[in-house]
């Protein structure tokens, strides 16, 4: 027998589909992987803010320990890319406090060796590095860091820093300046602003508008009889439901007042328990009635706007008159809902995030309550879209270009919009003449909590007076020298910081002197861990826009395992 052979030809339209379910497959298994390898970042910021991310490109000053840990920590998370400057040579002591270096590299240029070592941590992130100083590139080359998302600048001292953040702030480039030395590490971010859109606190209370209920909610409130329910439906009720009623059963009795101090607060809270029934004078008990006690407070405490988005809206760059075709769309945005306040919100309520927590109930009266916030969550995005699309055409921009999504996205957060605003570090450090704000430093001197870190503030800033006038650090000198004999030198560098920031009226304990005397400008590997991981952790805030920043100088006190956060 002989079998037939059967010849098959693609025509071309065939070609193109296949060609084109062929290229839809390897993009949605790339998009698949990278889903599986940043699961729990992503499950913390989102698809969103893992985009963002993944188009960071972050330019290293420095590939010391401090450094490596921040970048290393940046690249697992997926940056786009990286760029290293750093003209050192791998020596003895980068065995002992860098892990991104080994002993086979003695005498190879620093950033090259760390370059491959990080790489190796993601497949997916480039990286490239300069050999040269940083100081030198901030002289000959400013142009340079433009192309960048994030300078991070580990190890540099003021002056230099004070260049480069001229350099950053002229291109709209975020700086990150970060150093270890000893056991101290200081932080501190410089750029004019940083928007936050989800800054995510720990402790908000859910909005339920139970103070006072809108229409849809109260008709269906109303058209439910407790009387009439049996058991099953009554130890299923939803607490928002048992809330209502309990509030109105109390105004009713007490002249239409809501209860106001401790205890009618007490009692409100027994009268929801005598809303149960009863066997034999015993309340037979429910979790949903306990949930309604725990959640009394919604009834009493009427809706109020947190302090920060009340300034946020009162800023002026937020005001009608201030936008315009440049203005930033989170000024946009908070434009907007100031219009939804002064006429959807009655001059009081922002939109509805449409979000409730776990109640105790059944399948179908929870998804019932979900509905009905969702419905008004989606009813004020609505409301907040046309004011949107009426300034876009007030200032001369298309209609749709913040999109739909971006909108529902601010009013799901419209209670936890943030702005960090930070002076430069020359007007912190009084190089441009202005107000360094001695006051905050010498109250902080002055605190028996962030004395220590305030003075090791001052003492690493002095540490770069003393470099600049004997040409190393101090401690760092031949061993028939005594470390005793730095500290009068280092504590008149430490003076004259104090004086020229207007706090001259502060003294600063010798002990602190001598420690940082004793620790010969070394980078610790412990001390390093600690700062690149907090460096990374700020860049990831900043570049997400999640998350609130650090809004000053911090200042990491390993020996009392202590920070303070200075805004100076």
């Amino acid at each position: 027998e002989m079998s037939a052979a059967v010849e098959v030809v693609a025509s071309p339209e065939d070609s193109s589909t296949l060609l084109t379910s062929g290229l839809s497959g390897v993009i949605q298994n790339e998009a698949n992987s990278k889903s599986r390898r940043y699961d729990r970042q992503i499950r913390i910021w989102g698809t969103d803010g893992q985009q963002r991310l993944e188009s960071c490109r972050v330019c290293l000053l420095n590939a010391g320990p401090t450094g490596a840990e921040a970048l290393k920590n940046l690249v697992l998370g997926g940056i786009a890319s990286f760029t290293i400057v750093d003209e050192a040579k791998v020596c003895p002591v980068d065995l002992g406090n860098n892990f991104m270096v080994d002993a086979a590299s003695l005498g190879e240029p620093r950033a090259k060796v760390v370059t491959a070592m990080v790489k190796e941590l993601n497949d997916l992130v480039s990286g490239s590095y300069v050999e040269a100083s940083p100081e030198s590139m901030v002289d000959s080359n400013p142009l340079f860091f433009r192309q960048f998302t994030v300078v991070i600048a580990t190890q540099l001292r003021e002056p230099d820093v004070l260049k480069l953040e001229s350099i950053c702030r002229e291109h709209g480039v975020v700086l990150l300046v970060v150093r270890s030395y000893g056991l101290v590490g200081t932080l501190r971010p410089s750029l004019p602003e940083h928007l936050i859109v989800e800054s995510k606190p720990d402790n908000i209370v859910d909005d339920l508008r139970l103070y006072e209920p809108w229409p849809e909610l109260r008709q269906w409130v109303d058209s439910i009889d407790m009387e009439t329910a049996d058991d099953i439906v009554r130890h299923h009720m939803p607490y928002v439901v048992l809330l209502v009623k309990a509030t109105d059963a109390w105004k009713a009795s007490h002249g239409g007042a809501r209860p106001s101090y401790g205890k009618e607060q007490r009692d409100f809270k027994d009268s929801i328990t005598h809303m149960q029934r009863h066997v034999d004078d015993l309340p037979i008990d429910s979790e949903n009635f306990n949930e309604a006690v725990k959640a009394a407070f919604h009834t009493w405490r009427a809706y109020s706007i947190p302090s920060e988005v009340q300034a946020l809206l009162k800023d002026e760059a937020g005001a009608d008159e201030s936008v315009s075709s440049n203005t930033a769309d989170f000024w946009m945005m908070v434009a907007a809902l100031r219009r939804f306040q002064a006429h959807e919100g009655a001059g009081t309520y922002l939109p509805l995030d449409g979000s409730i927590p776990d109640m105790h109930a059944t399948t179908e009266m929870f998804l019932r309550v979900q509905r009905l916030y969702r419905e008004k969550a989606e009813q004020d995005a609505a409301a907040v879209e046309v004011h949107v699309n009426t300034l876009l055409v007030q200032v001369g921009r298309d209609v749709g270009s913040i999109s739909k999504e971006t909108i529902k996205l601010y009013c799901k957060n419209a209670r936890n919009l943030r702005i960090v605003r930070y002076r430069t570090i020359a007007q912190e450090v009084g190089a441009d003449g202005g107000n360094c704000r001695g006051e905050v430093l010498a109250t902080a001197l002055a605190s028996e909590g962030a004395a220590p870190c305030a003075a090791l503030y001052v003492l690493l800033r002095a540490v770069d007076r003393f470099h600049a006038a004997h040409g190393r650090y101090p401690g760092c000198h031949s061993l028939e020298i005594s470390l005793e004999e730095d500290m009068p030198a280092l504590k008149s560098c430490a003076h004259a910081v104090l004086a020229e920031s207007g706090a001259a009226s502060a003294t600063l304990q010798d002990d602190y002197v001598l420690e940082v005397v004793r620790f010969g400008a070394s980078e610790l590997h412990l001390i390093a861990s600690v700062m690149g991981g907090i460096a990374a952790q700020e860049t990831i805030k900043l570049v997400t826009g999640q998350f609130v920043t650090t809004p000053g100088t911090l200042v990491y006190n390993a020996m009392a395992s202590t920070t303070a956060v200075l805004e100076l």
